[in-house]
C-alpha cells in the first residue's frame, strides 16, 4: 500500500498521542477550521449475515462499494 508523506506524518502523530496526553500540548496545536454539512442524512439498516456477506462479495466483484450496490438495487426495484 502506498502511503503519502502526509499519511506517514499522520500515522506518527497517532502513535505519539497513543502514549501522550493531548491536553498537555493543547496550546501548541493550531486551530482547525472546517465546515460541516449536517443536512445530509444517512440511514442504517440491519441485514442478516448471509445477505450482507453476499452483498459484499458481489460489490467486490464489481469493484464498487456495498453502499453503492445496495442503493442501485433499491433504486431499480422502486422504479419497477
Amino acid at each position: 500500500m502506498y502511503v503519502t508523506e502526509a499519511g506517514h506524518i499522520f500515522n506518527e502523530l497517532v502513535k505519539f498521542f497513543d502514549t501522550h496526553d493531548p491536553g498537555e500540548y493543547w496550546t501548541e496545536m493550531p486551530e482547525a477550521y472546517f465546515e460541516v454539512d449536517i443536512r445530509r442524512k444517512r440511514y442504517l439498516f440491519a441485514l442478516v449475515t448471509e445477505l450482507a456477506n453476499k452483498v459484499i462479495e458481489i460489490a467486490k466483484s464489481r469493484k464498487i462499494s456495498s453502499e453503492a450496490l445496495i442503493n442501485a438495487w433499491l433504486k431499480e426495484k422502486i422504479q419497477e
